[in-house]
């Protein structure tokens, strides 16, 4: 291990040292106030240089550039899930081993606010001064969906800030990001699927479970999820961004999927039959999907339910939205006497980075002289991210983190034992580096 390997294993394994669990509704602002001080004593030169900037759960950080030229704005959030299940090493102890730091947020996403805060720090130790003005963000509560991001976006925007590019969580670089497609790929997220609950409701007469009716609430419930499970009606499509991405990854593939997906433009039809029923990674990229998270019924074993609901939590794509789902749905919802009720905190997807863009073409420079042999390739991120809030400030919000991550390593996001190798934060740094240098 390097000298600068085990000075960032060790910066890394202080903030993993703080516990900082978000909880819905919940803002343990003390845990914050923690985390920061810790920051601040790890990266001296950033927090006395920037300017902080007055928003609630979270932090906004600016640096004047040189020029009043739009600005740009790196991103990661400090919050973390619980951390459940048995783990090799306490979640919390940061626990540098094996070539690796142990913990939770190692990956989600600690470890790439690291390398963003140890990449300004190190420019600050050079006198480096940016060409545009420099913005750091942080929220307090991603995991949960919360206020932080959404203030830092509105702050910005209600200051005439518009940003020429922004850099969130989002993919990173993996080997065989599909099945069958060999070599390293940085996974560019250009654009994240919207996000919704939609509430089934089934209603009834209630009553002793002795006699019960046919056509109960939850029997008509499970007729409805029977049928979504068995006859998806949601509407395939191959979006630009999936179609660029199956030419990148088609380069490194051989056989007959290498042929497919080379040529992926001419077999529209048969790619949209065949590859959701082969892969439910690419399912997702190219309708939206809709998922069974919570039932509820009566209270009591023996009552049956006058009112019955399910939640279905949703990922919209682009061609299909929230009322295009809707209308799909309401047919099918009438066929078994249910009501529909979408929650107020959907959202549907927003436009797309374009993949020949100047944004994008300065993370995918930065990949090819930083990572010699990884493709670097647009795609749809399924899950959903703080970048999603900045949207009216800029068009350019990229969803990468410069980490290389295996399969084994991503399976631990939100799950015990979560960790990332030492030797891949020296990258990282000099990733974002090379990023604060371009943007101009």
């Amino acid at each position: 291990m390097t000298e600068r390997e085990k000075r960032y294993a060790r910066l890394l394994s202080k903030m993993i040292q703080v516990e900082t669990i978000s909880e819905p509704g919940i803002i343990h602002e003390e845990k914050f106030i923690k985390s920061e001080e810790v920051l601040a004593n790890l990266f001296p030169k950033v927090f006395s240089s920037f300017e902080r900037l007055p928003i609630e759960s979270g932090l906004l950080m600016r640096l004047k550039g040189k020029t009043e030229g739009e600005g740009f704005l790196l991103m990661s959030h400090q919050d973390v899930v619980s951390a459940e299940g048995e783990w090799t090493y306490p979640p919390f102890s940061g626990e540098i081993a094996d070539g690796k730091i142990w913990g939770r947020g190692t990956v989600d996403t600690k470890g790439a606010l690291m390398c963003i805060l140890q990449a300004a720090e190190e420019l600050l130790e050079e006198k480096y001064i940016p060409e545009v003005d420099f913005y750091i963000a942080s929220s307090w509560n991603e995991e949960v969906s919360g206020p932080g991001a959404p203030n830092a976006a509105r702050y910005l925007h209600d200051h005439g800030v518009r940003l020429q590019l922004l850099m969130d969580e989002g993919g990173m670089v993996v080997d065989e990001p599909v099945k069958g497609i060999k070599g390293r790929f940085a996974m560019i997220g250009t654009v994240e699927k919207g996000y919704g609950d939609i509430i089934a409701i089934a209603h009834g007469k209630g009553g002793h479970a002795s006699a019960p009716p046919k056509n109960s609430p939850l029997a008509r419930l499970a007729g409805f999820m029977n049928e979504l499970e068995k006859h998806d009606p949601n509407t395939v499509e191959l979006s630009l961004t999936l179609m660029e991405m199956f030419r990148r990854m088609g380069s490194r593939a051989d056989g007959v999927l290498g042929f497919v997906l080379r040529n992926a433009r001419f077999l529209k039809p048969l790619l949209k039959r065949i590859l959701p029923k082969k892969s439910p990674v690419l399912a997702a990229m190219m309708k939206t999907t809709m998922a069974f998270t919570m039932a509820e019924g009566s209270l009591g074993r023996n009552v049956l339910p006058q009112v019955a609901k399910v939640n279905i939590n949703t990922r919209f794509i682009q061609h299909q939205g929230v009322e295009e789902t809707m209308a799909i749905l309401a047919p099918i919802a009438k066929k078994y006497d249910i009501e529909l009720k979408i929650e107020d905190h959907c959202r549907d997807l927003q436009e797309p980075v374009d993949f020949n863009g100047k944004g994008f073409k300065i993370v995918e420079e930065t990949v090819n002289e930083l990572f010699p042999g990884v493709v670097a390739t647009p795609y749809v991120m399924t899950g959903g991210t703080d970048a999603y809030h900045y949207r009216i400030v800029t068009d350019n919000a990229i969803r990468f983190a410069p980490l290389s991550i295996s399969n084994e390593q991503h399976a631990t996001v939100h799950a015990a034992d979560e960790n990332i190798d030492i030797a891949v934060l020296p990258p990282a740094v000099d990733f974002y580096k090379a990023i604060i240098k371009k943007v101009r």
